[in-house]
């Protein structure tokens, strides 16, 4: 059974993430009125745009404090950069403290390094201080080469993490791509963060994603050093906790 202290730090770890495009007002609090309550804080939620707002009416009213995360250049990551570098302004004037953004990762796929490179960069000045995490798509990187590489730019463009999936494509994390991504982290000349995301959806797999960050880094995941997002996890987590008492 896992212990109490590795299902609170994966707690910490969770972006807990909310990007149903059928949703609405009602809907969203809907979701947020379940939202269980637990004994540490979460990472961070992660809404469309729209929702921010009431995001973090949510935080104010519940009492709950967790970073305020939101998407751009989502799903497809071929919108034009002014498109969202407006994206990027309106999320901060709404509260976001964190930009998840889908790197143009079709440009990759074409070889146009130069031209992600330079996105990325007038991205990362568009988010300021904000926290950003540079969304690369892994599942549709066909090379282990291509998942390098554009872990590599998202680093050198000064992402604060790197971030695997959109959840949207139908292959969300795998193992090889997080090794390589790690690796790439690992060597990087600062501290870049690493997120896990697409189809996490058990607290066994988080756990080993956990595990092989650690492992290859060689760095404890805090909130600052590593990201799980997930959907589902954060209820079943609060059920699990009930379950263990070392």
């Amino acid at each position: 059974m896992t212990n109490r202290l590795r299902l609170l730090q994966l707690i910490k770890l969770l972006d807990v993430t909310r990007l149903d495009d059928n949703d609405d007002a009602k809907q969203m609090a809907e979701w947020l009125k379940q939202q269980p309550r637990l004994p540490v804080p979460i990472a961070a939620y992660c809404v469309y745009p729209d929702y921010l707002g009431q995001l973090a009416k949510f935080g104010v009213d519940s009492e709950r404090a967790f970073a305020l995360a939101t998407v751009v250049n989502f799903p497809e990551g071929e919108m034009p950069l002014a498109v969202v570098c407006q994206q990027i302004s309106t999320a901060l004037a709404a509260g976001a403290t964190e930009i998840d953004c889908v790197m143009p990762y079709q440009a990759l796929l074409r070889g146009e390094h130069q031209y992600v490179s330079d996105f990325l960069t007038e991205v990362r000045r568009c988010c300021g201080h904000a926290c950003l995490k540079v969304i690369i798509e892994s599942g549709e990187l066909i090379t282990a080469q291509q998942v390098a590489k554009a872990t590599e730019i998202a680093i050198d463009c000064g992402a604060d993490f790197v971030k695997s999936s959109t959840g949207k494509v139908a292959v969300g994390i795998t193992e090889e791509a997080a090794r390589i991504m790690l690796t790439i982290i690992a060597a990087a000349g600062r501290p870049v963060g690493f997120k896990a995301s697409g189809g996490v959806r058990t607290i066994a797999q988080a756990l080993q994603l956990v595990d092989l960050y650690e492992h290859i880094t060689g760095v404890t995941a805090t909130s600052t050093t590593m990201r799980i997002g997930a959907s589902a996890l954060v209820t079943e987590l609060a059920e699990h906790l009930n379950t263990v008492t070392d």
